[in-house]
């Protein structure tokens, strides 16, 4: 079986306890935490609101800013990025994804310098907490000062940490573009810590623009039936947003993706 999930940045307008409500209404039983939602709603209450509805967290997801590109010098991203990789275990989050920010006027080379000076310190962290860290490219499309684009750009920067507790969040959305993804797929799945589910109709041009699960152009279930071969025991986090779902009623929003996962469940379980 599929271990589902949906990510809280799906559904933007809605509170924390109204994503654990809904979510829980809509027959999932597992949920992506954007940190900002868990912080305004107040970490205890938001695990024991978890824990009433019998939810398990299948990722837990900070927004870094390693260039200073939050306003933040280089030593207090690290803290704030430790503090969430503590987060995680204490919650028992099972990966905690770092989205890592622009270059903010940096040149590429000295970004990725920072980035993996800082990836380096924050595996050994997630390691010594039992926490998988997950690095999550994002499409060059989506603008010209995200730096980590690609996934051998991931696969240097995990070879270089040497970290079994270091991988990748595979999100379908940016990754899945590339039309020969699936013909290289042997040589990064072991490092995937986490696959988020996103579709879409083209690719991305600067803001993103998802669209539900099986109306986009993405092989979402053959890359699902790559992972589930490949022996991948993780989550698959359904993650929607952008001008082309935004507009939905959530509540529709989450029965669609229910509906189209349960069918892709059912091919596989057929084959």
């Amino acid at each position: 079986m599929l271990r589902l999930s949906v990510n809280e940045l799906s559904t933007p307008k809605w509170s924390f306890e109204e994503d654990v409500i809904h979510y829980h209404k809509a027959g999932f039983s597992a949920i992506g935490i954007w940190y900002p939602k868990l912080a305004e709603y107040g970490e205890e209450k938001g695990v024991e609101l978890l824990q009433e509805h019998g939810f398990t967290i299948s990722s837990l997801t900070y927004q870094g800013g390693f260039t200073g590109c939050n306003g933040k010098s280089f030593r207090q991203n690290m803290c704030d990025a430790l503090d969430i990789i503590q987060l995680a275990s204490d919650i028992h989050a099972r990966t905690a994804v770092i989205n890592i920010g622009s270059r903010n006027g940096h040149t590429r080379n000295h970004a990725m310098r920072l980035l993996r000076t800082a990836i380096k310190n924050l595996a050994e962290a997630a390691q010594a907490v039992n926490v998988n860290l997950a690095l999550e490219p994002f499409h060059c499309g989506c603008g010209p000062d995200w730096f980590l684009n690609t996934i051998p750009q991931c696969l240097d920067v995990i070879a270089e940490v040497s970290n079994p507790n270091l991988g990748i969040a595979f999100d379908s959305y940016h990754l899945a573009q590339d039309s020969e993804v699936t013909s290289w797929f042997e040589s990064f799945a072991p490092h995937v810590r986490l696959v988020q589910l996103g579709d879409s109709k083209f690719a991305p041009m600067g803001r993103q623009n998802r669209c539900l699960l099986g109306q986009g152009r993405l092989p979402l279930l053959e890359l699902i039936s790559l992972f589930s071969s490949s022996g991948y025991d993780g989550f698959y986090e359904i993650e929607l947003q952008g001008a082309g779902v935004e507009h939905l009623d959530y509540d529709d929003l989450l029965e669609s993706s229910h509906r189209t996962t349960q069918a892709w469940q059912a091919c596989l379980s057929a084959n």
